[in-house]
């Protein structure tokens, strides 16, 4: 199995900064890819971004210029930098990973983390 957990979730003001964490238990230059999604309240789950095994990514639309996904091999970690913050951007954050590119992209991921709160104040 694989588990996977988020941290790096907290409280701050409206144009601040978060660094999100998605630690792995496995190696995760073994996983074809991960991405992050997140879900508020009242609203469905939406795609943040994702990233290969090969460093390639994707973004939603409100991402460019603001988010930024990486990953730490050594350290089997994946990171959501997040700048520039706003309230809109409140919601629980889920890592997800699957071998297979395409399911992490449609949200059809076969392993997910528990998730971590990013509240964002006016």
């Amino acid at each position: 199995q694989v588990q996977l957990v988020e941290s790096g979730g907290g409280l701050v003001q409206a144009g601040g900064s978060l660094r999100l964490s998605c630690a792995a238990s496995v190696s995760i230059s073994a996983i074809n890819a991960m991405g992050w999604y997140r879900q508020a309240p009242g609203k469905q789950r939406e795609l943040v971004a994702t990233i290969s095994s090969g460093g390639s990514t994707n973004y939603a639309d409100f991402v460019p210029g603001r988010f930024t996904i990486s990953r730490d091999n050594a350290k089997n970690t994946v990171y959501l930098q997040m700048n520039s913050l706003k309230p809109e951007d409140t919601a629980v954050y889920y890592c997800a990973a699957d071998n297979r590119a395409l399911r992490v992209i449609a949200g059809t991921g076969s392993y997910w983390g528990q998730g971590t709160q990013v509240t964002v104040s006016s």
